[in-house]
């Protein structure tokens, strides 16, 4: 990390402002050698100056240039950003006088990674930054911002923090073997601590799973027979005239998207293809795509037609989605009411029509109902928040089950003792305090070039 790097930290395109940003030692000499105006490298820290970048004595566009000084810098590095007019041209002209002075092109997150290993921010904190910038509702923005400030880092720490005094307890006992009384205080400490983090590891995990819906949003999927109106509820839950609706049946033969926002948090919500037995070839794909669709699903919404008797395809769909998170809509209750399923014992049931504004009331209460949505809007955002972190977080949890286990099958401490230092070093992966490069180069080739 001795050079430069620079990067276009703004979206290239037609815009009043577009931003060039360098890190690196040589980010402000770099920056002076192509600037007319006041001396870059004289003037004072977190200031910003006007002038002009030039090329060859040319003058490529006026400008306003930022100088932070390390170490009070996103990166630690010196930082220089150059705030020029927007526009394609000029901001793509600037880049490269930049690199012909000495900078190199910024990889993807370049400028996040550096922090990280510069030690400003930790892992958790690293990808809060991209997670703020993909946001797509409210919700998930606040909890982004959480996790940025610190807050699940801190509770990380705190396992981190016990475990360390565990194993410090331990270690006692191994260097003084001879002291019995030793070994049976360290091992009734182990277990009531391990006890203790195992039950607060677990609730962390149950309750990020949940989480993770205000920021990637609940798959929604709408199952169904043809024609028992899955368009029509689609197309009342978006507001809009998403796919098309006829009394024909099999009108949609593949799978229609949508995206709406209950209390906060993003619905994606997919309409498939009635679910029936067909010979048509076109239709029978439709069919199978809905049937993959229903396994990936985070809520299926099953639709019946109250206006007509159970179906064995019907019963079918029913069997099929037992076992997911489902609501089982009777749609059409504005009609002659000929469904009977009181014989299946069903939970989650709403009735719905979509000839009326009310008619769709009831199926995004139950949802907020399901989700527990209200509850997630009010907790603190103290949890972890992507698959990388919680599938850590299992893996501490096991290897303190498994000391748990030694400790009760008598085993010697310091066998005990392998474990819980497995579960100190997994916990440390998830903010970064242990990692493997290519982790992090995974991680980071995921953000945008310039950030």
């Amino acid at each position: 990390m001795n050079d430069t790097i620079v990067a276009i930290s703004t979206a290239l395109g037609v815009g009043a402002i577009s931003i060039v940003r360098l890190s690196g030692n040589d980010a402000i000499e770099i920056v002076n050698n192509c600037f007319k105006g006041k001396d870059l490298t004289k003037v004072a820290s977190h200031t910003i100056n006007y002038g002009h970048i030039m090329d060859n004595k040319e003058i490529i566009d006026e400008v306003l240039v930022s100088v932070m000084k390390s170490p009070k810098t996103y990166t630690t590095e010196d930082v220089v950003e150059i705030n020029c007019h927007g526009g394609i041209i000029s901001t793509k002209r600037i880049l490269e006088t930049m690199l012909t002075h000495g900078a190199r092109l910024a990889e993807p997150g370049e400028f996040t990674k550096r922090a990280f290993l510069n030690g400003r921010i930790d892992l958790v904190e690293s990808e809060a930054v991209m997670d703020i910038i993909d946001s797509k509702s409210e919700e998930a923005n606040k909890l982004a911002l959480s996790q940025l400030s610190g807050t699940t880092s801190k509770m990380i720490k705190k396992f981190r923090e016990t475990l360390k005094q565990l194993l410090a307890s331990i270690e006692v006992n191994i260097d003084y073997p001879e002291y019995h009384d030793i070994e049976v205080v360290t091992k009734n400490q182990v277990k009531t601590s391990i006890k203790d983090m195992k039950i607060e590891l677990d609730k962390v995990i149950k309750e990020s799973k949940n989480l993770t819906l205000i920021k990637e949003g609940i798959k929604t999927v709408i199952v169904g027979r043809p024609n028992v109106g899955k368009s029509s509820i689609l197309n009342k839950l978006l507001e809009q005239d998403k796919a098309i609706v006829t009394d024909i049946a099999g009108t949609t033969r593949d799978i229609v998207e949508g995206e709406i926002y209950l209390d906060g948090v993003l619905l994606n919500i997919i309409d498939t293809a009635g679910i029936h037995s067909t010979d048509d070839i076109v239709e029978k794909i439709g069919v199978e795509k809905s049937l993959s669709m229903i396994d990936d699903a985070d809520l299926v919404i099953v639709v019946l037609n109250n206006n007509e008797n159970l179906t064995k395809e019907d019963e079918e769909i029913l069997e099929k989605t037992k076992d997911k998170q489902r609501i089982i809509v009777i749609n059409k209750n504005d009609l002659d009411k000929k469904l009977d399923i009181s014989s299946k014992k069903l939970e989650n049931v709403v009735e719905t029509n979509t000839n009326t504004v009310e008619g769709i009331k009831r199926l995004k209460e139950k949802i907020i109902e399901l989700f527990q949505l209200e509850t997630i809007k009010t907790k603190d955002y103290t949890y972890l928040t992507n698959a990388r972190q919680i599938s850590l977080a299992k893996k501490a949890y096991q290897s303190l089950k498994e000391a748990e286990e030694g400790l009760l099958n008598d085993l010697p401490i310091d066998m005990v003792e392998i474990d819980l230092k497995e579960t100190f070093d997994l916990l440390g992966e998830i903010i970064g305090e242990t990692y493997r490069e290519e982790i992090l180069d995974h991680l980071f080739a995921n953000f945008c070039v310039g950030k």
